[in-house]
């Protein structure tokens, strides 16, 4: 694949986004697409992703954030994209904030 086939994106997501197993939601669904990144809880209660990858995979990725975990709700998702790094070779759970 190109490089040029490959983006990056920050997600911050808000809404009922913490104690309702988002990150870990994120985390199955960003593996199961192939996509390198993290998930992380922010101290104002919204959860952030940083995705990067397959544009394709991105964006399918974005459509399964915004409906968010069973237990969750997603009242917004604000997105920037940015030119692909591959900083990682993974995606992981960052604990703490």
């Amino acid at each position: 694949m190109e490089k040029s086939d490959k983006a990056t994106f920050v997600a911050n997501i808000s809404g009922m986004v913490q104690g309702v197993g988002f990150r870990y939601f994120a985390y199955r669904e960003a593996l199961a697409l192939g996509v390198e990144g993290y998930v992380k809880n922010l101290i104002n209660g919204n959860v952030e992703v940083y995705a990067e990858g397959p544009r394709d995979q991105l964006e399918r990725l974005i459509e399964i954030l915004k409906q968010g975990p069973r237990f969750g709700e997603v009242d917004k998702v604000e997105l920037e994209w940015r030119d692909y790094k591959g900083r990682y070779d993974t995606f992981f759970i960052e604990t703490g904030y």
